[in-house]
């Protein structure tokens, strides 16, 4: 092959960059025959196809500018780790209100210039043959937080940006009594079927303006729609509050919404608490989870995407959860995924980051489909590397960063060949 062999740019943005032949992540056999682990074999989620398992969850980085749009160091955060290969990204919190936001500094999606923010992340995110896809929220009771790194638990005033009195909730009960949360107020039914809207819209610009592969709808972590579905924060007597099948309604109104107004192509995921841990009477569990899972199924939602706690104040602490160094939220993922079968995919997070071997075989052995880690790659944004590593397999990495890794020099030249070649034929 000639010495003068051309770099194709990657479609996706206006400025070069080298197309990626193999999506970075994809499993590079090194001999014939050789099988993939679990971990490094493609998911199928109804239009896409993830390169392997291993996915980048939801982190909130409260680094939004004034008007609530990402920044240039989104583009960095979410840019860094789309060169390195992992199945899909899924970028934090997003809110589809003006009141809905976590805090100041949080993200949203409520307006279409919100929208054009992401576009150069998910553009550059897709020139280098990544996945990635966007959660949108409504923090409800927990909006107009302070960010992680100034306190955990506390309202913002009006003094750095907060909506104190715009703060809502399925009925006014603030997550701890006597705490540095304010009472919320409650949510009249218009405003509710406003809400519904402001969800199908936020997901409607999410894959038409931002152009991401798909969306997640968080349902998790005591924020709005988590608050809905235990009765200890819904006290509502109208057609919202009392019975499950009522306090399930807005969440079934919200993922209508979202499905409606997203192409049938566009997986569509969902985050829920699947306990809050709690032993307050009236608490969500598990049994409400797996209950409640087989009906959003019947509503178009792909992957559930299980977590827990943050509705109940009174929650046990995650570590208390641990048993036998197994991930506090596998025995979750397990009963889910044993419940659903192959009508849905689930996927597990936290503590998934640093035990490749172990993970690969809770894959093997089905309990979940895909893993999901936040903190892991923030540590560490070559995660996918590891794995392999420790799994004892290759993985294509990004073309930009072939200094000694896989596939080799030689190897690359052949896959251009081979890419060139189909060019033609097609």
């Amino acid at each position: 092959m000639s010495s003068n062999t051309p770099v194709n740019p990657a479609p996706a943005v206006d400025y070069f960059t080298p197309e990626q032949l193999v999506a970075p992540g994809t499993f590079f056999p090194q001999k014939e025959g050789e099988v993939a682990p679990k971990i490094f074999q493609p998911l199928k989620i109804r239009g896409l196809t993830l390169p392997n398992r291993l996915g980048v969850s939801p982190m909130c980085q409260y680094s939004a500018n004034s008007k609530f749009e990402a920044t240039p160091y989104h583009l960095i955060h979410y840019g860094q780790l789309s060169l390195r290969g992992p199945g899909i990204i899924i970028v934090e919190a997003t809110s589809v209100s003006e009141v809905g936001g976590l805090s100041p500094q949080d993200l949203a999606i409520y307006n279409d210039e919100q929208a054009k923010s992401f576009k150069p992340i998910v553009d550059f995110a897709h020139s280098q043959g990544g996945l990635i896809a966007i959660q949108i929220a409504h923090g409800g009771r927990k909006a107009s937080g302070q960010p992680l790194y100034v306190h955990l638990e506390q309202t913002a005033d009006e003094s750095v940006g907060g909506w104190p009195d715009k703060i809502v909730a399925p009925s006014a009960i603030p997550f701890r009594e006597h705490g540095n949360l304010h009472t919320p107020r409650a949510l009249t039914i218009p405003e509710i079927k406003t809400i519904v809207k402001e969800f199908g819209e936020a997901a409607k610009r999410a894959v038409e303006i931002s152009g991401f592969d798909a969306v997640e709808i968080h349902g998790a972590h005591g924020y709005l729609i988590s608050e809905f579905l235990s009765s200890t924060s819904n006290k509502r007597t109208d057609e919202y509050g009392g019975s499950f099948e009522n306090r399930i309604k807005f969440l079934l109104e919200v993922i209508d919404s979202v499905r409606s107004n997203i192409p049938e192509s566009v997986p569509l995921f969902l985050r829920f608490s699947a306990s809050e841990n709690s032993d307050v009477e009236g608490a969500w569990n598990i049994e409400d989870s797996i209950k409640l899972s087989k009906i959003v199924i019947e509503k178009g939602v792909d992957l559930l995407d299980v977590s827990s706690g943050g509705n109940s104040s009174a929650q046990v602490s995650r570590k208390s959860l641990v048993r036998s160094n197994v991930p506090a939220h596998l025995p979750f993922s397990k009963a889910i995924k044993e419940a659903v079968g192959d009508k849905a995919l689930v996927s597990c997070v936290e503590g998934l980051h640093n035990k490749p071997e172990e993970v690969n075989q809770y894959l093997e052995d089905g309990l979940f489909d895909l893993a999901l880690a936040g903190r892991g790659f923030l540590r560490n944004p070559g995660l996918v590397w590891e794995f392999a590593d420790k799994l004892g397999v290759r993985v294509h990495q990004a073309r930009q960063y072939q200094w000694g890794f896989y596939p080799a020099r030689e190897q690359i030249q052949e896959l251009i060949k081979r890419t060139e070649e189909l060019k033609v034929k097609a």
